[in-house]
């Protein structure tokens, strides 16, 4: 049957299934010259049906794949085999990402390479269940289910796929229950007995397809799903007056807040500093019990090297100077300059054009933008911001009890307004929250901190959209629970201000993922700022200090650096003074050898020697067995050192064994890569290992591990109680 007639036709069929795999992915994905793909399968196949013997098959196929790869991704002759041996080793570095389970990190020829693969795996499967399980259901089914799904819950219309499916599929099914039949009856047949079965299943196919076109339709049951999972009213990252589901990303108008989020990993931008630093985009003043508007533009124009005319940090308040190089993706699509807190200066910008290019500040929502001498936007492609880190003091912060008198009152109200419609129960919350403070501060605190102590759940899926009636932050403090940053920074500002104290709204992104370091050996890091990392927060005014920034969405963190006073009249740092590593003693080596003195030496010797005489390519393969699975041990430690030292220190009891475990877990960390810079504190280290993770438990261990360290003692079971935040960790660091 292999070369006849219904086997071409079976051929043929099959690859009409598969070809309904490949349909989808040039409107759905980023994958191009498909034409490529179809031709692999159409020579695939042909050299199946033709039973051209595997090896040659292989080689076909091979060739055919690397001359695809070349065409797609290299350039310059085929035959120059410089570009074979930079693929080989692509693939060697994409295999060990593989294994790493860094998918999104693939190059795109290694991708190239697998697909080939699975569509290979798609002709062998095939052929496989046709001709030798004479069936076909399997896989008829799975291409049905595929089309069905993708027709429901994408933008791809499968009106024809579905019937092309439905031709192929029971055509095959068809022919392979009639060679079935035949072989198990064993009954002879000719072209004749062919016809009689092929010409009634045409005909039937045929009517069922017209039947099924012509025949009228129930409407749907349920709207079409497909805005709310693709998002396409808001693909740029801008969401519109209606609240619902956008896509993640900075936008330019939040008068609707609410809904669920679509992830986007995209690249924003790329910045060079000496640590994360949260990047501001604007602010906003006026909450509407939907979302938050500005009250209104004050703008300035400035060129560069001027300094930048938005609020500064105080001239009291003590500042480190910082600069950082922001390179941004051809995607952005704002003339927006992004900044950390306490910009001063922006340098450098690309393009630069010193006589039509200058820079826009709006005083009242402190947003920067670069415009052209028409005053027409220009999207910036890189710059370098000069910015002053803050180092605050705890005796400054806790001074404000009220708004000073002499101070603007309008400013004072205008960041304290709330819209009259806002439920009581609002305030009647942020009172009971903030029972007993007395200060501005320890009352921002305690309400930052409410969140992460009371069942709040960070979700971008399962949010809410408020009703016509309904206000945005009392529908999530009370009835849902459940959402992003825009719903806890929100609330934090709201709750606030219904307690007097003056709050804004911060719109921009977190520090981003670590990235590199700098290969000219400076202290500077890179890191990659996405979509995903768009986010908000909150400001809090303090008459003498300004504005101070707030991070109350469950999982994030935007410590600021904080100093204490003493009795003495000097100042500490809150990040305590780093502990100097307790070196191991030395082991001892053991000698062996007065055990063997009284040994005859000569006997010994004879003895090994005629050993290796007869068993050397046992003791060979034995000694390259073992050397080998040293290496392997070894070079994989990563993957299982961790789960001894977790068994370990699971078993162990005391409270003093937190300090040996803070500091294997310190080592497990410089290992993954979070090494700790010279003189950096434990409370900093923390907060940048908390950040790169997401999570804020090496900050809790490590106030853990200061209270022993300088108190040598800790309440009975606190390392019970510690163990589960010091396992999270470790587990983070197994690669």
């Amino acid at each position: 049957m292999r070369r006849s007639i219904p086997a071409f036709l079976l051929y043929m069929f099959s690859f009409f299934l598969i070809w309904e795999w490949l349909r989808p992915l040039k409107d759905l994905t980023d994958t191009s010259n498909i034409r490529i793909f179809i031709i692999f399968l159409l020579i695939s196949l042909a050299a199946s049906f033709l039973r051209i013997k595997v090896i040659w098959q292989l080689l076909l196929m091979l060739i055919y794949i690397l001359s695809s790869i070349h065409y797609l991704h290299y350039k310059g002759s085929l035959f120059n085999l410089s570009w074979l041996s930079s693929f080989i080793n692509n693939c060697m570095n994409n295999i060990g990402l593989l294994i790493g389970q860094k998918w999104n990190s693939l190059s795109g020829e290694f991708r190239t390479f697998l697909f080939f693969i699975l569509l290979g795996l798609m002709v062998y499967l095939v052929n496989y269940w046709i001709f030798r399980k004479q069936r076909i259901f399997i896989f008829f089914f799975m291409t049905l289910v595929y089309i069905t799904v993708l027709d429901t819950f994408t933008a791809y219309s499968a009106d024809t796929a579905i019937v092309r499916t439905v031709v192929a599929g029971f055509a095959v099914m068809g022919m392979l229950t009639f060679y079935r039949i035949i072989q198990r009856e064993g009954v002879y047949y000719n072209a004749d007995y062919i016809r009689k079965w092929m010409i009634p299943l045409a005909v039937m196919i045929v009517l069922s397809v017209l039947a099924g076109m012509a025949a009228p339709k129930a409407a749907p049951i349920w709207p079409d799903p497909v805005p709310y999972l693709t998002a396409k009213n808001d693909k740029a990252g801008t969401s519109s007056q209606t609240a619902g589901p956008h896509r993640i990303g900075y936008s330019t108008d939040d008068r609707a807040l609410g809904g669920p989020f679509v992830g986007d990993d995209q690249a924003v931008f790329v910045y060079e500093s000496n640590g994360e630093n949260y990047w501001k985009m604007e602010t906003k003043d006026m909450y509407t019990g939907k979302g938050w508007i500005a009250s209104g533009s004050t703008f300035q124009t400035f060129k560069t090297r001027d300094l930048i005319p938005i609020y500064s940090i105080p001239s009291e308040v003590e500042k480190n100077k910082e600069t950082s190089r922001v390179i941004l993706n051809g995607s952005y699509k704002f003339n927006q300059v992004m900044y950390p807190a306490g910009v001063t200066k922006v340098l450098n910008i690309e393009p630069s054009n010193q006589n039509t290019n200058m820079l826009m500040a709006d005083g009242n929502n402190e947003k920067v933008t670069l415009v052209n001498s028409s005053q027409k936007p220009v999207v910036p492609k890189s710059f370098t911001v000069e910015f002053e880190v803050p180092k605050y003091k705890a005796s400054e912060l806790t001074k404000t009890i009220a708004f000073p008198a002499e101070m603007n009152r309008a400013y004072y109200e205008k960041y304290t307004m709330l819209p009259l419609q806002l439920p009581p129960r609002v305030k009647e919350l942020a009172e009971e929250i903030t029972k007993g403070k007395t200060n501005w501060y320890d009352k921002a605190k305690a309400v930052e901190e409410y969140f992460g102590n009371n069942g709040y759940i960070y979700d971008q899926k399962n949010v809410a959209v408020p009703g016509e009636r309904d206000d945005y932050v009392d529908q999530f403090l009370f009835d849902t629970k459940r959402g992003y940053c825009d719903n806890f920074s929100t609330s934090m500002a709201v709750m606030l201000r219904t307690l007097g104290i003056p709050t804004r709204w911060v719109k921009g992104y977190t520090g981003g993922e670590f990235q590199a370091y700098n290969d000219e050996g400076s202290s500077k890091l890179f890191y990659e700022v996405t979509n995903n990392n768009a986010h908000s927060w909150v400001e809090v005014f303090f008459p003498n200090l300004g504005w101070v920034p707030f991070e109350p969405t469950v999982s994030f963190s935007n410590e600021i650096n904080i100093t204490y006073d003493i009795d003495g009249g000097t100042e500490t740092s809150s990040q305590p003074v780093t502990p100097q590593k307790v070196e191991k003693p030395q082991q001892i080596e053991k000698d062996t050898a007065g055990t063997k003195q009284n040994a005859n030496k000569l006997g010994w010797i004879q003895t090994i020697w005629t050993n290796l005489k007869l068993y050397w390519g046992q003791i060979l393969f034995t000694i390259l067995l073992v050397t080998g699975a040293a290496f392997i041990l070894y070079r994989y430690r990563g993957r299982w050192v961790p789960y001894g030292i977790l068994f370990l220190f699971k078993i162990k009891k005391k409270d003093a064994t937190i300090g040996p475990a803070y500091l294997i877990l310190l080592n497990q960390l410089e290992r993954y890569g979070l090494k700790r810079k010279e003189n950096q504190t434990l409370r900093s280290y923390a907060h940048y290992v908390d950040t790169f993770f997401s999570t804020r438990e090496m900050t809790r261990l490590t106030v853990r591990y200061e209270q022993y360290l300088y108190h040598q003692s800790l309440p009975k079971g606190t390392w019970e109680e510690t163990y589960e935040l010091w396992e999270n960790l470790i587990k983070r660091t197994i690669a």
